[in-house]
């Protein structure tokens, strides 16, 4: 009797986890940077950039992922750059599964954040210059704490992550232990007509991503309650 859970599906949603771990981490270093930047600066590069930073949130994801093949790919200038430094092509790889999901996700991490921060207003930052408060330091210690609720909202590109089909299907493919995660698995088993084993991987992430949200909902209210 085959088992609920191939070795294969363990592998793929151990790539899973690692994929949405990397990607929630990278893009916490780089959306509170930006969101920060975009909530307060008044540079006429705001609504491009900001239009950039949101262009994964209307696209296609498969069309994204194709670009980003093209410019992964032995001809694009990222390819040719990566192979000239001899580290191969990004393509087809947990690298470039990771680029890509970073990029789809980035407007599920920076706009909560910025909302987060437009929402503290200056006063807050001011009282802390009059206390001689470097900006660096008025930024940890003051619109950091401030801007938590956001930092919460952004943790769900984790979730988010999990749940990729378009652009890591385009980028990654779907080979067993190097780029196959649990959306490209759950396809490959649909294209394959093994539904026994597709109602086990779709249940288990089901369960999976609802836990996920009730400890990320718990914390959030925990943290309003020690803040009122």
């Amino acid at each position: 009797m085959q088992p609920a859970l191939t070795p294969e599906t363990w592998q793929a949603i151990g790539l899973t986890l690692r994929l949405a771990g990397t990607t929630t981490l990278v893009l916490l270093l780089i959306a509170t940077p930006l969101a920060w930047w975009l909530s307060q600066t008044t540079s006429k590069w705001r609504t491009p950039i900001g239009a950039l930073v949101t262009l994964p949130l209307v696209l296609p994801p498969t069309v994204l992922g194709f670009y980003l093949l093209v410019l992964l790919g032995p001809s694009g200038w990222v390819g040719q750059l990566t192979q000239s430094m001899g580290l191969g092509l990004l393509s087809f790889s947990f690298s470039g599964l990771l680029i890509g999901s970073v990029i789809f996700s980035l407007p599920f991490a920076v706009q909560p954040i910025q909302y987060a921060f437009e929402a503290i207003g200056k006063r807050p930052l001011e009282v802390a210059a009059t206390l001689r408060a470097t900006p660096l330091n008025a930024f940890c210690t003051v619109a950091l704490p401030l801007a938590k609720p956001g930092l919460f909202t952004a943790v769900l590109s984790f979730a988010h992550t999990i749940g990729e089909f378009g652009v890591v299907l385009m980028i990654g493919g779907n080979i067993p232990g190097q780029t196959s995660v649990v959306s490209t698995q759950l396809f490959g088993y649909v294209e394959s007509m093994q539904y026994t084993q597709a109602h086990w991987l779709s249940g288990a992430m089901v369960l999976f991503s609802f836990s996920v949200l009730c400890v990320l909902f718990m914390l959030k209210k925990r943290d309003k309650k020690a803040t009122a």
